[in-house]
Protein backbone atom coordinates (compact mmCIF):
# COMPACT_ATOMS: atom_id res chain seq x y z
CA UNK A 1 0.00 0.00 0.00
CA UNK A 2 2.92 2.57 0.46
CA UNK A 3 3.69 2.70 -2.73
CA UNK A 4 0.80 4.48 -3.85
CA UNK A 5 0.25 6.65 -0.48
CA UNK A 6 2.03 9.91 -2.19
CA UNK A 7 0.68 9.61 -5.76
CA UNK A 8 -3.08 8.80 -5.02
CA UNK A 9 -4.33 8.03 -1.80
CA UNK A 10 -3.56 11.17 -0.15
CA UNK A 11 -4.16 13.33 -3.56
CA UNK A 12 -7.44 11.13 -2.96
CA UNK A 13 -8.22 11.77 0.50
CA UNK A 14 -7.66 15.63 -0.46
CA UNK A 15 -9.99 15.86 -3.08
CA UNK A 16 -12.65 14.07 -1.61
CA UNK A 17 -12.41 15.82 1.83
CA UNK A 18 -12.01 12.64 4.19
CA UNK A 19 -11.62 13.15 7.45
CA UNK A 20 -12.81 9.81 9.23
CA UNK A 21 -10.47 7.27 8.14
CA UNK A 22 -9.96 3.21 8.48
CA UNK A 23 -6.86 1.15 8.04
CA UNK A 24 -6.90 -2.39 8.10
CA UNK A 25 -3.49 -3.88 8.32
CA UNK A 26 -0.38 -1.88 9.25
CA UNK A 27 2.66 -4.05 9.28
CA UNK A 28 5.11 -1.61 10.30
CA UNK A 29 3.41 1.04 10.14
CA UNK A 30 4.99 3.15 7.16
CA UNK A 31 1.63 3.99 5.76
CA UNK A 32 -0.18 4.39 8.84
CA UNK A 33 2.52 7.36 9.98
CA UNK A 34 1.55 9.24 6.31
CA UNK A 35 -1.79 8.62 6.84
CA UNK A 36 -1.42 10.18 10.65
CA UNK A 37 0.11 13.18 8.88
CA UNK A 38 -2.62 13.46 6.74
CA UNK A 39 -4.97 13.87 9.48
CA UNK A 40 -3.21 16.14 11.73
CA UNK A 41 -3.40 18.50 8.70
CA UNK A 42 -7.27 18.19 8.19
CA UNK A 43 -8.21 17.70 12.13
CA UNK A 44 -8.80 13.54 11.08
CA UNK A 45 -8.96 11.10 12.93
CA UNK A 46 -7.46 7.33 11.86
CA UNK A 47 -8.61 4.20 13.15
CA UNK A 48 -6.14 0.92 12.89
CA UNK A 49 -7.30 -2.23 12.96
CA UNK A 50 -4.57 -4.73 13.12
CA UNK A 51 -4.21 -8.28 15.64
CA UNK A 52 -0.75 -7.54 15.78
CA UNK A 53 1.19 -4.39 14.64
CA UNK A 54 4.34 -4.85 14.01
CA UNK A 55 5.63 -0.89 15.14
CA UNK A 56 5.97 0.95 18.37
CA UNK A 57 2.32 1.30 19.05
CA UNK A 58 2.63 3.37 22.21
CA UNK A 59 5.13 6.04 20.68
CA UNK A 60 2.17 6.47 18.07
CA UNK A 61 0.51 7.54 20.73
CA UNK A 62 2.32 9.40 22.14
CA UNK A 63 3.20 11.53 19.16
CA UNK A 64 -0.36 11.39 17.45
CA UNK A 65 -2.42 10.81 20.06
CA UNK A 66 -5.53 13.33 18.77
CA UNK A 67 -5.62 11.45 15.45
CA UNK A 68 -4.10 7.66 16.21
CA UNK A 69 -7.02 4.70 17.50
CA UNK A 70 -5.70 1.81 17.56
CA UNK A 71 -7.80 -1.72 17.67
CA UNK A 72 -5.90 -4.66 18.09
CA UNK A 73 -7.90 -7.58 16.88
CA UNK A 74 -9.54 -8.96 13.37
CA UNK A 75 -11.09 -6.93 10.86
CA UNK A 76 -14.26 -8.72 10.82
CA UNK A 77 -14.67 -8.07 14.55
CA UNK A 78 -13.52 -4.53 14.28
CA UNK A 79 -15.46 -3.07 11.64
CA UNK A 80 -19.25 -3.97 12.67
CA UNK A 81 -18.23 -1.27 15.48
CA UNK A 82 -17.06 1.23 13.15
CA UNK A 83 -19.23 3.96 11.60
CA UNK A 84 -19.58 6.94 9.23
CA UNK A 85 -15.71 7.01 7.97
CA UNK A 86 -15.17 8.73 5.26
CA UNK A 87 -12.33 6.13 3.65
CA UNK A 88 -10.97 2.97 4.44
CA UNK A 89 -7.99 0.91 3.37
CA UNK A 90 -8.29 -2.60 3.55
CA UNK A 91 -4.37 -3.95 3.30
CA UNK A 92 -5.12 -7.54 5.77
CA UNK A 93 -5.32 -11.11 4.91
CA UNK A 94 -5.24 -10.97 1.62
CA UNK A 95 -8.22 -14.24 1.29
CA UNK A 96 -11.44 -14.09 -0.40
CA UNK A 97 -13.26 -14.76 2.91
CA UNK A 98 -11.75 -11.83 4.77
CA UNK A 99 -12.04 -9.41 1.89
CA UNK A 100 -15.32 -10.25 0.99
CA UNK A 101 -16.99 -9.87 4.16
CA UNK A 102 -14.80 -6.88 5.35
CA UNK A 103 -16.80 -5.61 2.08
CA UNK A 104 -20.18 -6.56 3.24
CA UNK A 105 -19.33 -4.96 6.38
CA UNK A 106 -18.21 -1.77 4.91
CA UNK A 107 -21.76 -2.05 3.13
CA UNK A 108 -24.10 -2.61 5.91
CA UNK A 109 -22.66 0.80 7.46
CA UNK A 110 -23.11 2.77 4.10
CA UNK A 111 -26.13 1.29 3.99
CA UNK A 112 -27.15 2.52 7.44
CA UNK A 113 -25.46 6.00 7.42
CA UNK A 114 -26.81 6.91 3.46
CA UNK A 115 -22.62 7.55 3.01
CA UNK A 116 -20.55 5.75 0.27
CA UNK A 117 -16.80 5.46 1.73
CA UNK A 118 -14.30 5.00 -0.91
CA UNK A 119 -12.39 1.83 0.13
CA UNK A 120 -9.09 0.93 -1.50
CA UNK A 121 -7.90 -2.67 -1.68
CA UNK A 122 -3.86 -3.80 -1.72
CA UNK A 123 -2.51 -7.01 -4.01
CA UNK A 124 -5.36 -7.08 -6.16
CA UNK A 125 -3.17 -8.47 -8.66
CA UNK A 126 -0.37 -11.28 -8.52
CA UNK A 127 0.52 -13.15 -6.05
CA UNK A 128 -3.04 -12.75 -4.33
CA UNK A 129 -5.29 -11.35 -6.56
CA UNK A 130 -6.36 -14.96 -7.52
CA UNK A 131 -4.71 -16.49 -4.60
CA UNK A 132 -5.48 -16.80 -1.12
CA UNK A 133 -3.30 -16.57 1.71
CA UNK A 134 -4.20 -16.34 5.32
CA UNK A 135 -2.05 -14.93 8.27
CA UNK A 136 -4.10 -16.14 10.78
CA UNK A 137 -5.60 -19.47 8.69
CA UNK A 138 -7.46 -21.00 11.94
CA UNK A 139 -9.62 -17.16 11.65
CA UNK A 140 -11.26 -18.82 8.65
CA UNK A 141 -13.79 -20.93 8.55
CA UNK A 142 -12.94 -24.46 7.01
CA UNK A 143 -15.74 -24.40 4.25
CA UNK A 144 -14.08 -21.30 3.12
CA UNK A 145 -10.23 -21.95 3.88
CA UNK A 146 -8.46 -23.84 0.76
CA UNK A 147 -5.40 -25.93 1.11
CA UNK A 148 -2.57 -24.26 1.72
CA UNK A 149 1.10 -24.71 2.49
CA UNK A 150 4.38 -22.63 3.32
CA UNK A 151 5.79 -22.55 -0.10
CA UNK A 152 7.03 -20.15 -2.86
CA UNK A 153 4.79 -18.30 -5.65
CA UNK A 154 6.26 -18.47 -9.24
CA UNK A 155 4.04 -16.18 -11.83
CA UNK A 156 2.67 -17.92 -14.04
CA UNK A 157 1.99 -21.14 -12.40
CA UNK A 158 -0.96 -21.96 -10.45
CA UNK A 159 0.66 -24.99 -7.87
CA UNK A 160 3.05 -24.15 -5.14
CA UNK A 161 7.20 -24.50 -5.51
CA UNK A 162 9.01 -27.35 -3.72
CA UNK A 163 11.81 -24.48 -2.35
CA UNK A 164 12.33 -21.24 -3.58
CA UNK A 165 9.82 -18.73 -5.10
CA UNK A 166 8.08 -15.39 -3.78
CA UNK A 167 6.32 -15.30 -0.18
CA UNK A 168 7.54 -19.14 0.77
CA UNK A 169 7.03 -18.04 4.66
CA UNK A 170 3.11 -17.52 4.15
CA UNK A 171 0.50 -19.70 4.31
CA UNK A 172 -0.69 -19.66 0.49
CA UNK A 173 -3.06 -21.71 -0.78
CA UNK A 174 -1.89 -24.63 -2.74
CA UNK A 175 -3.73 -23.58 -6.20
CA UNK A 176 -4.59 -20.30 -8.16
CA UNK A 177 -7.59 -19.36 -9.85
CA UNK A 178 -11.30 -21.02 -8.92
CA UNK A 179 -14.25 -19.52 -6.83
CA UNK A 180 -13.61 -18.03 -3.88
CA UNK A 181 -9.78 -17.60 -4.18
CA UNK A 182 -8.28 -14.48 -3.83
CA UNK A 183 -8.22 -10.79 -3.27
CA UNK A 184 -9.69 -9.92 -6.87
CA UNK A 185 -12.29 -12.25 -6.66
CA UNK A 186 -13.72 -11.05 -3.67
CA UNK A 187 -14.12 -7.68 -5.34
CA UNK A 188 -15.74 -8.71 -7.81
CA UNK A 189 -18.02 -11.21 -6.51
CA UNK A 190 -19.07 -8.26 -3.65
CA UNK A 191 -19.24 -6.14 -6.82
CA UNK A 192 -22.28 -8.33 -8.22
CA UNK A 193 -24.50 -8.36 -5.46
CA UNK A 194 -23.65 -5.34 -3.89
CA UNK A 195 -26.91 -2.77 -4.42
CA UNK A 196 -24.38 0.51 -3.30
CA UNK A 197 -23.11 2.65 -6.86
CA UNK A 198 -19.46 1.56 -6.81
CA UNK A 199 -17.13 2.38 -9.67
CA UNK A 200 -14.05 0.25 -9.79
CA UNK A 201 -10.61 1.41 -10.70
CA UNK A 202 -7.45 -0.30 -10.81
CA UNK A 203 -3.90 0.10 -10.49
CA UNK A 204 -1.18 -3.32 -11.88
CA UNK A 205 2.07 -1.89 -10.23
CA UNK A 206 3.24 -3.03 -6.91
CA UNK A 207 0.99 -5.80 -6.40
CA UNK A 208 -1.98 -3.75 -7.54
CA UNK A 209 -4.52 -1.40 -5.86
CA UNK A 210 -7.83 -1.36 -6.10
CA UNK A 211 -10.11 1.43 -6.17
CA UNK A 212 -14.09 1.77 -5.20
CA UNK A 213 -15.34 4.93 -5.38
CA UNK A 214 -18.65 6.77 -5.31
CA UNK A 215 -20.11 6.66 -8.89
CA UNK A 216 -20.07 10.00 -10.75
CA UNK A 217 -18.51 10.76 -13.87
CA UNK A 218 -16.34 13.67 -12.77
CA UNK A 219 -15.38 11.85 -9.40
CA UNK A 220 -14.11 8.63 -11.90
CA UNK A 221 -12.41 11.15 -14.53
CA UNK A 222 -10.10 12.40 -11.24
CA UNK A 223 -9.38 9.07 -10.00
CA UNK A 224 -8.46 7.99 -13.71
CA UNK A 225 -6.32 10.99 -13.81
CA UNK A 226 -4.31 10.48 -10.93
CA UNK A 227 -3.80 6.51 -11.52
CA UNK A 228 -2.19 8.09 -15.09
CA UNK A 229 -0.65 10.67 -13.70
CA UNK A 230 1.06 8.70 -11.31
CA UNK A 231 2.60 6.18 -13.55
CA UNK A 232 2.04 3.46 -11.51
Amino acid sequence: MLAFVDKIILPLLSISHSRKIVEVGAEFGNTTLKLLEYCRVVGGHLFVADPAPRFDVEDYKRRYHKQFHMLKDYSLEILPHIHDYDCILLDGDHNWYTVYNELKCIEKMALRNQKLPIILLHDTEWPYGRRDMYYFPDSIPDLFRKPYAKKGIKLGQSILLESGGANAILNNALYENGPWNGVLTAIEDFLKQTPLPYSFHRCYSNNGLGILTPKHPEFDKNVQNLITASGL
